[in-house]
């Protein structure tokens, strides 16, 4: 004799919309292990009924096909067996009901997952479910994800009291976000005027506390734009600090750190897969050593002979730069190659209502570990301390016996290699391509003028003061207007402040 259930499952062949709901109400109700299988099915288009018999089958995704009443395996469908028929509000019905299913699981991950679910159907039929859930759940967020699962529901339940709405109002407030602010705002305009004063309280608050973690938001673009600029442009700092070069082959030194890296990435890759995580770590040494090696080649072989002549400077590294892009051009081919994320910097969280990804955040704090370890070096070391007296007064560091001229090519070995490390980083959230150093040599120059030629502290504040400027103005004028008007900012600053942010101390440099 069939039972309860077995009359419910028999609705679906009755090939009526109001039918197949009340089955799945009954279903999703009943207890039955067969339950979320059924229901599973018939939102996956898996469900089939014959007319003639009454009996719905289950094919499975492995393509078997079973009895849904009974779990009985079958042959194969009858001839007259024809999929169950939804329409947009079952469906509605049929989400609801997994999410229902899904909020008994014994999986911590997919009752949370159901648990949000639930507000954004908010389905009627399901206050009971997540009431029953609610009662038993004991893990924080999924409780609070159903808390605000069942408020939403009761805001949208036409027979709710209006106590309990605005408790409802309440609990999506606190919420604060912009999923809140869609279901406050959707609230049809006949409520309870209690309830609607409390909700447009609510959407004012909302909105509010949205625009202050916008400005957050927007703050840490700024300083993520900031410390990338910072690391592309420390290096130059110092070798136009130190010597006075204008280099215009530093974005290069940027793009063979980046090329190290994805060479470093295809060795492991074919050989030592196991090491992929650890294959920015290995690269970083070697970045530093290819990009300061050829710096110092550099300047042993070309900048030397140019002091005290910036134009000639400037042309020879231009072109210097050119012939750079065109040797890897020819060794790596003119396309964009592929550098991937180690696990530890793939994802990203969220605090309060701002997203941070792990790529940028690792940046970050790489690139103010780079910072403070090259202040160390130039405190606490001999070479720093000779780069420091060049700096301010090269001919009495001359006179004092210090070899200018070796100093100067540690100098621009060093600001190379530092520009390849930086672009170690950079090949993590930008293409790697023969052009990736052009992309910053201009907003390296402007840090370092806004900040102040050779302090490094300037450039520290005039990377992060113009990555946070670029990302409040972008919003309002446009990237490309946001960065031209940047620009004229800063001429009229330096038409103040000739000398930057910092201006250097010495007898020199005040000459």
């Amino acid at each position: 004799m069939a039972g309860p259930f077995e009359d419910s499952v028999a609705k679906f062949a009755n090939d009526e919309f109001s039918d197949t709901e009340d089955a799945v109400g009954e279903i999703a109700s009943s207890g039955n292990p067969l339950a979320s299988p059924i229901i599973s099915a018939l939102q996956d288009g898996r469900l089939s009924a014959d007319p003639d018999s009454k009996k719905v089958f289950i094919t499975q995704p492995d393509g078997k096909i079973i009895d849904a009443a009974t779990g009985a395996a079958v042959d194969k469908l009858p001839d007259n067996a024809a999929a169950v028929r939804l329409n947009n509000r079952l469906r509605r019905t049929v989400d609801a009901a997994v999410g229902g299913l899904t909020l008994m699981s014994s999986d911590p991950a997919k009752r949370l997952s159901a648990a949000q679910s639930v507000l954004k159907s908010h389905e009627e039929s399901m206050l009971p479910t997540v009431d029953s859930a609610l009662a038993k759940e004991t893990n924080k967020s999924t409780r609070q994800a159903l808390a605000e699962g069942r408020a939403a529901i009761i805001l949208f339940k036409s027979d709710a009291s209006d106590s309990d709405k605005l408790d409802a109002v309440a609990v999506i407030k606190a919420r604060g976000d912009q999923e809140a602010l869609a279901l406050l705002t959707s609230l049809d305009a006949g409520q309870p005027p209690l309830v609607a004063k409390a909700a447009a309280s609510a959407i004012s608050s909302i909105q509010s506390n949205l625009a202050l973690w916008s400005t957050v938001q927007n703050a840490w673009y700024g300083l993520s734009l900031g410390s990338v600029l910072l690391l592309a442009a420390i290096g130059l700092a110092i070798t136009f600090g130190v010597m006075g070069v204008i280099n215009m082959a530093h974005g290069e030194m940027v793009m063979l750190g980046a090329y190290t890296t994805f060479a470093v990435q295809e060795v492991i890759r074919t050989s030592y897969p196991g090491l992929f995580d650890y294959s920015l770590l290995i690269a970083l040494p070697l970045a530093f050593l290819v990009a300061g090696g050829i710096g110092v080649l550099i300047e042993r072989s070309i900048i030397r002979f140019l002091y005290g002549r910036p134009l000639e400077t400037l042309l020879a590294t231009w072109g210097l730069s050119l012939v750079l892009q065109q040797a890897v051009r020819t060794l790596f081919g003119p396309t964009n190659r592929e550098v991937g994320n180690p696990s530890w910097m793939s994802g990203a969280f969220e605090v309060g209502q701002i997203t941070i990804t792990y790529n940028r955040l690792w940046i970050f704090c790489f690139t103010l570990a780079v910072f403070a370890i090259l202040l160390a070096m130039l405190r606490y070391t001999a070479l720093g301390l000779e780069m420091r007296a060049v700096t301010q007064n090269r001919r009495m560091a001359a006179s004092m016996g210090i070899a200018t001229s070796r100093v100067d090519a540690l100098t621009f070995g060093l600001g190379s290699g530092i520009a390849g490390i930086a672009g170690v980083a950079l090949s993590q959230i930008d293409n790697v391509s023969p052009n990736l150093g052009q992309s910053y040599i201009i907003d390296s120059f402007m840090v370092v003028v806004f900040g102040g030629v050779g302090n490094l502290w300037g450039t520290l504040v005039g990377a992060f003061t113009l990555g946070i400027a670029n990302k409040f103005l972008e919003p309002v004028a446009g990237a490309v207007l946001g960065k031209i008007a940047i620009l004229v900012l800063i001429i009229l600053f330096i038409q103040k402040r000739p000398r930057g942010l910092f201006a250097l101390k010495g007898r020199a440099v005040e000459a």
